[in-house]
């Protein structure tokens, strides 16, 4: 009989330091809400609907999301065990493996996991849990090895010694945990300093039970980026366009100037095409095979056909016929608007425009 898996994504903080009226999770990330990201990639690779603990923001959030979901309700913010303590009444009895991850972590890939997954499902313990090295510490809590170097547990940052502060190996916030073992652990968690009850305090939980806890360790550190500021925000930006780039790379696309093109996440391109330099592709944009498109190009919901010349235009929501060319008018400046049902000047695919490229 296969493991049912579910996972469980905590959403329910103010996310303080964005200073903004909108949810953190909820900011836009290459075309989508952050919580989107984290949400296609669980459902990659976990057979159960997620649940999401919300509690700030929480009607906005569940707009957002919209159906597919189950939602677990944090009235108030006591901590991440707690949080987790809200999806107890969903889930108890009902799944074999909870796989829990915070709402802004979007760069966590299907790969990692089911990496951890399948890990947690080798244990003889109750968790296993995702960790990184690094020589920034991004204000993670330290992972604790004993002697043999078996996981003892994990210390936060502002609790930890001059000793442990040095040690590399940081927590990710990302775990999987038996189901059958994790709800009783949960009501034994500590109360601490700060009044919260702290997720992590749940692995010492398990390591003075005698029981075995795993660590997958990232190959990408990249990958357990926290969005809490608007600057995490662009940094996240940009490893996300760069990996879209790259796997469009993969399939036959050029851009001329990677650093200097946007592109969001759904955003389709054919075999053969070429991106020029201060192109902006977003939405569902889909692009055809043998087309060259910039530069200053901007391109929202536009489907465009194959063999397609597109120079300086801005399109919203149009269609655009195989062997199109589009260019500015004469005199006007590069950059002009054509929303859908509008026409811009449109040249026969045999015309030589060749110089609006080199």
């Amino acid at each position: 009989m296969s493991q049912r898996i579910t996972p469980v994504i905590l959403a329910a903080g103010y996310g303080k330091r964005m200073k903004s009226n909108l949810p953190k999770v909820l900011h836009p990330l290459a075309g989508l809400p952050i919580i989107h990201h984290v949400l296609r990639a669980v459902r990659a690779v976990t057979t159960e609907p997620p649940v999401v603990v919300i509690g700030h923001g929480a009607d906005q959030v569940r707009q957002a999301i919209g159906n597919g979901v189950r939602f677990a309700y944090q009235a108030e913010q006591l901590g991440t065990a707690h949080a987790l303590q809200m999806a107890e009444p969903l889930l108890d009895g009902q799944t074999d493996l909870i796989l829990v991850v915070t709402g802004d972590m979007p760069l966590l890939t299907p790969t990692t996991f089911r990496r951890l997954i399948a890990l947690q499902s080798n244990n003889s313990g109750p968790l296993s849990l995702v960790t990184l090295i690094s020589e920034n510490s991004y204000g993670f809590g330290r992972i604790l090895r004993g002697p043999e170097g078996h996981v003892q547990g994990i210390v936060e940052e502002a609790q930890a010694t001059p000793e442990q502060l040095a040690i590399r190996e940081l927590n990710a916030s990302v775990y999987c945990f038996r189901a059958d073992w994790i709800w009783n652990a949960l009501r034994r968690v500590p109360l601490s300093p700060k009044g919260e009850y702290y997720l992590t305090d749940v692995v010492g939980i398990a390591a003075q039970d005698g029981l075995h806890v795993q660590a997958l360790v990232l190959d990408d550190p990249q990958e357990a980026l926290g969005i809490n500021t608007r600057a995490h925000l662009a940094e996240a930006e940009a490893v996300m366009r760069q990996r879209i780039i790259s796997a469009w790379m993969d399939q036959g696309v050029t851009f001329v100037d990677p650093t200097s093109t946007y592109i969001e996440v759904d955003v389709q391109i054919g075999m053969d095409t070429i991106i020029y330099p201060f192109t902006s592709l977003r939405g569902t944009t889909q692009i055809g095979a043998n087309c060259r498109i910039g530069p200053f190009t901007s391109l929202q919901d536009v489907r465009v056909g194959e063999n397609c010349h597109l120079v300086g235009c801005a399109l919203h929501g149009q269609q655009i016929a195989p062997g199109t060319s589009i260019l500015p008018p004469s005199g006007m400046n590069l950059i002009w608007a054509a929303e859908a049902g509008q026409s811009p000047l449109a040249t026969s695919a045999t015309d030589d425009l060749s110089a609006h490229y080199e």
